[in-house]
């Protein structure tokens, strides 16, 4: 069975940090594609972050650059979102996503998902 698990939310003031991890099991996703999106209460479910299978190309949503850094570990099968000077408007559940082949910024496009952690951010 695959999995991909999320972990790392939480509560955060605005201005602070959080770092999200996302582990898989079930099979090797070393070679796979890996994205970060979210959810906020009303809203679509948004691009955040992408990176490829080497980790050597990355691309982010214009609202995350400079604060968001997306990044991999192929031996443990986990990627990371680190996130800096969050934003209340930033508060949803985050989704770590995975696709074979190259990155893309279409949530349609990655068909293993996980079940998403909490991120809330207070002013």
């Amino acid at each position: 069975q695959v999995q991909l698990v999320e972990s790392g939310g939480g509560l955060v003031q605005a201005g602070g940090s959080l770092r999200l991890s996302c582990a898989a099991s079930g099979r090797t996703f070393s070679s796979y594609a890996k994205g970060w999106f979210r959810q906020a209460p009303g809203k679509n479910r948004e691009f955040v972050a992408a990176i490829n299978w080497s980790g050597g190309s990355t691309n982010y949503a214009d609202s995350v650059k400079g604060r968001f850094t997306i990044s991999r570990d192929n031996a443990k099968n986990t990627v990371y979102l680190q996130m800096n000077s969050l934003k209340p408007e930033e508060t949803a559940v985050y989704y770590c996503a995975a696709r074979p082949g190259g990155t893309t910024t279409a949530d349609l496009l990655y068909p293993y998902w996980g079940q998403g952690t909490q991120v809330t951010v207070s002013s």
